[in-house]
């Protein structure tokens, strides 16, 4: 089980085109909770912008989320125009690969990007997917996140002490 992302940045406005190109990065899975939207589920006009001026870059996108709550998936989707596959159950490897079905790319070509290792990052090494993982953008959280965030932050201070990345 590889814990350690393949990238990390604070925030997923920061992942260039030059970057997505210099690593073969044709398509990108997204996750929506803390990395997209915050805990009272704002989107910023940064990723609105962000987004699009990828998009014109020819860089295609998925989004894949845990929720259940489809209307607040459907919501993201909607503004971002981006299609989407809820309650994925990750890490298991099923929504990665049905989503790289989708994509019509090589699991290679696939960023992952996202805020949490043992969800985003261990699903998508599982599939051998490029993994981008990012701060959260609040530091409010769901009871079934926050418990795991102090081993993730620790993981992070590991990335950034030993320049794994």
């Amino acid at each position: 089980m590889k814990l350690y992302p393949n990238a990390y940045f604070s925030k997923v406005e920061q992942i260039t085109i030059e970057f997505l190109q210099k690593n073969k990065i044709k398509a990108l899975i997204l996750d929506i909770d803390n990395t997209l939207i915050d805990y009272q589920q704002n989107l910023s006009e940064d990723i609105i912008k962000w987004v699009k001026d990828l998009r014109g870059q020819g860089i295609k996108f998925y989004l894949l989320s845990n929720t259940n709550h489809k209307d607040k998936v459907e919501k993201v989707s909607n503004k971002l125009e981006i299609p989407y596959f809820s309650f994925a159950k990750k890490p298991f490897k099923v929504g990665f690969l049905k989503t790289q079905k989708k994509l019509n790319e090589k699991t290679e070509n696939i960023g992952v990007i996202g805020d949490q290792i043992f969800t985003d990052i261990i699903g998508g090494n599982r599939c051998d997917m490029f993994t981008i993982l990012v701060d959260p953008i609040n530091k409010k959280d769901y009871w079934y996140t926050a418990w795991k965030r102090p081993i993730e932050n620790k993981i992070k201070r590991n990335i950034k002490y030993n320049n794994k990345l």
